[in-house]
C-alpha cells in the first residue's frame, strides 16, 4: 500500500519543527487545560457528585470547545472570525483528544477520580503536553499542517 502525498520517512531531529509543534501544543494545551481542569475544579468546590467517567467525559468535551474558542480568538486576529472559527474546527481533534484523554488518565491513576490537588495538576500538564506532541511534530513535517 502506498501512502500518496503522505512523507513517511520525515526527519525526526528538526529543532525547529519541534519548536513549532511544542508552540502549538502549548497554545492547544492551555486552551484544553481551562476546560478540563475548570470542569473537574467545579465538581470538585461544589460538592456535586457524579460518576468520575461522567465528570471526566463532560471535562473533555469542555476543553475540547474552551480550546476551540481560544483558537478562534487567537487566529481571529489574523483571519475573519468566520475563517477563524472554521480554522479552529478544522485543527487536528485526534491531538486534542490525545491531550484530553492523556490528563485525565493520569488525573485518575494518580488521585483515584476526578480529583484536583495542587500536586496532580503538574503531571496532568505535562502528560496534555507530552502525548500529543509527536503526532503534532509528525503532522507539522510530514503534511506541512499546524494548529495555528
Amino acid at each position: 500500500m502506498i501512502a500518496i502525498g503522505v512523507n513517511l520517512a520525515i526527519n525526526w531531529r528538526c529543532k525547529h519543527t519541534w519548536k513549532t509543534a511544542s508552540y502549538n501544543t502549548s497554545w492547544c494545551l492551555l486552551g484544553c487545560a481551562i476546560g478540563d481542569l475548570g470542569t473537574i475544579a467545579y465538581f470538585q468546590f461544589m460538592g456535586i457528585v457524579w460518576p468520575v467517567w461522567a465528570i471526566m467525559s463532560l471535562a473533555i468535551f469542555n476543553g475540547l470547545m474552551t480550546s476551540i474558542l481560544l483558537e478562534t480568538i487567537i487566529l481571529s486576529r489574523q483571519m475573519s472570525l468566520k475563517i477563524a472559527f472554521k480554522t479552529a474546527i478544522g485543527m487536528s481533534l485526534i491531538s486534542m483528544i490525545g491531550m484530553e484523554t492523556a490528563m485525565n488518565i493520569t488525573d485518575f491513576m494518580l488521585t483515584g477520580g476526578a480529583v484536583l490537588t495542587w500536586w496532580v495538576i503538574p503531571f496532568m500538564l505535562a502528560a496534555g503536553f507530552l502525548t500529543p506532541l509527536p503526532y503534532n511534530y509528525w503532522r507539522l513535517k510530514a503534511l506541512g499542517k499546524a494548529c495555528h
